[in-house]
C-alpha cells in the first residue's frame, strides 16, 4: 500500500510540469492588488472570492471601516452579480461555470448558523434557471467569520471557455 501511495504522489508530481508546459497564463486585477481577482489558465478561468459591496461604505474622514449588515440572500446576490460582471468582461457568462464555492458565515440573527436556504435562494435565481439552465458542481460551507466586518458570504468560481 504504501509503494502504491508513493507512486501515485511521484506520478502527480511529475505530470504537474507537463500538464502545465505550454499553457498560457494570464492575471487579472489591478497591478497594486494583494491578489489577482481572476487568472486564465488556458481556456479555464479562476475567479477569485468576491463579497458583495458592503451595506455602510468606509469613511476615512471618520475613519469607520465598511460594513455588511444586510442578510445572507441579499450579501449572496451581490457577490454573484459581481462574479457575473467578472465573467462578462472576459467574454464569458454563468454559464460557462463548471465549479462554485461558497464561504457562509455563522448569521447573528440565526443563532450563528449559516443561512443555507438564504444562500440556496439567491443561488437559484442565477442557476439552474430557465434563462441560465446551467448547475455547476458546488460546495457550500459554513467559516467562523469572513474578513470583513458582517460579511456572511464569499463566493468563487471556476469557469471553462467551450469552443463554440
Amino acid at each position: 500500500m504504501r509503494k502504491a501511495m508513493i507512486g501515485v504522489t511521484l506520478a502527480a508530481l511529475l505530470a504537474g510540469p507537463v500538464l502545465a508546459d505550454g499553457v498560457k497564463v494570464t492575471r487579472i486585477g489591478e497591478p497594486q492588488a494583494l491578489f489577482s481577482s481572476a487568472v486564465w489558465a488556458g481556456d479555464t478561468l479562476y475567479v477569485s472570492g468576491f463579497l458583495s459591496d458592503p451595506d455602510v461604505p468606509a469613511d476615512k474622514a471618520k475613519g469607520t471601516a465598511a460594513a455588511w449588515t444586510s442578510d445572507t440572500k441579499t450579501q449572496s446576490i451581490g457577490a454573484l452579480q459581481k462574479i457575473e460582471k467578472v465573467l462578462k468582461e472576459q467574454g464569458l457568462g454563468l454559464g460557462d461555470c463548471v465549479q462554485l464555492e461558497a464561504f457562509l458565515a455563522g448569521d447573528p440573527t440565526k443563532g450563528d448558523m449559516m443561512d443555507f436556504a438564504g444562500w440556496n435562494a439567491a443561488y437559484l435565481q442565477f442557476f439552474g434557471t430557465a434563462a441560465q439552465p446551467n448547475k455547476p458542481v458546488r460546495a457550500t460551507v459554513q467559516v467562523a467569520h469572513l474578513a470583513a466586518p458582517g460579511a456572511l458570504v464569499e463566493v468563487m468560481v471556476t469557469a471553462v471557455k467551450t469552443a463554440k
